[in-house]
């Protein structure tokens, strides 16, 4: 009995590293969209001073932003496997919830900031 233990024990060694890899790569991929969209929002508005032309930054950036929301997402899903307890399994029901509501409202002014700049294009 005590191998077959000893397997169980050492497949959820091997299991909990590969989601904390996972987990990791996630949040470095998510931080790393934060990171490419706000240097290219940065980018855009200095062209925008720069030319005094008429750029919307605001879908660009929150496209960056809803991107790497996803990915966080989906690291906190990935924690999921390696929760040891309800209280945090609590806390992690949480983060999800607000990342979830924070997505719904990125996409949400990204779809406004469209539709007005549709709306001043047609003008």
């Amino acid at each position: 009995m005590t191998f077959f233990n000893d397997i169980i024990a050492g497949y959820g060694s091997v299991l909990h590293f590969i989601a904390e890899l996972a987990i990791h790569t996630l949040e470095l991929i998510g931080i790393a969209i934060i990171l490419v969209g706000s240097v290219k929002a940065l980018m855009r508005i200095l062209s925008r001073l720069k030319d005094n032309k008429n750029v919307n930054v605001v879908v660009g950036l929150g496209k960056a932003l809803a991107l790497a929301l996803e990915f966080k997402m989906g690291a906190e899903i990935v924690k999921t496997v390696i929760i040891r307890d309800l209280k945090e399994l609590a806390v992690l029901a949480i983060v999800i919830a607000l990342r979830a509501v924070l997505s719904i409202l990125i996409h949400w002014e990204i779809q406004n900031e469209e539709k007005h700049a549709q709306k001043k294009n047609d003008e």
